[in-house]
């Protein structure tokens, strides 16, 4: 009986995590069509997996100048867009080189602006990457002890090929 309580307990905890991180996907769609009504968007993002992380919303005009900028930090599915004030008028590619403005934000803010203009310069350059792309964060095959794994496994693999195509052959 208790494991049925657990597993209602767990179920329903799960339940509401998902209804309240769709309250939380519809508030980023509606800031993002906020910020999009003035012009084009950067999106810098700064995931976590332990701890607070935080998207960044910069709106731009046709002179790549800042019109506003979002942020949403916090661990939780209650956290919601706030306005960062004192970079309107300011040029991206300004704001982004500017050391002793990135040094007043926090840490998270600053490493979600630096990923936005990272974004912003690939843009510019036609350097775009799949990374830049993906959205699911540090993927844990590609660290390098699974690299070293993988690639030992590929050469067994074609170690085990050929033997089998000579044995083939001599039969």
């Amino acid at each position: 009986m208790s494991m049925l309580i657990l597993g209602l307990f767990v179920a329903g905890a799960f339940f509401i995590q998902a209804f309240m991180a769709f309250f939380q996907v519809r508030n980023f769609a509606r800031n993002y069509h906020q910020v999009r009504q003035a012009g084009r968007v950067l999106i810098g993002k700064n995931p976590r997996r332990f701890r607070a992380g935080s998207l960044m919303l910069v709106g731009l005009d046709q002179e790549d100048r800042i019109g506003e900028i979002r942020i949403m930090q916090g661990l939780t599915v209650f956290s919601r867009f706030r306005e960062m004030p004192g970079y309107e008028g300011m040029l991206i590619a300004e704001l982004g080189a500017d050391y002793e403005k990135l040094q007043k934000m926090g840490r998270t803010q600053r490493e979600c602006l630096l990923n936005a203009y990272r974004n912003y310069v690939n843009y510019k350059t036609n350097n775009l990457s799949f990374e830049d792309f993906d959205t699911s964060g540090p993927n844990m095959l590609s660290l390098p002890v699974f690299s070293a794994v993988g690639s030992k496994l590929k050469q067994s693999v074609s170690g085990f090929k050929q033997h089998h195509t000579r044995m083939d052959k001599l039969e």
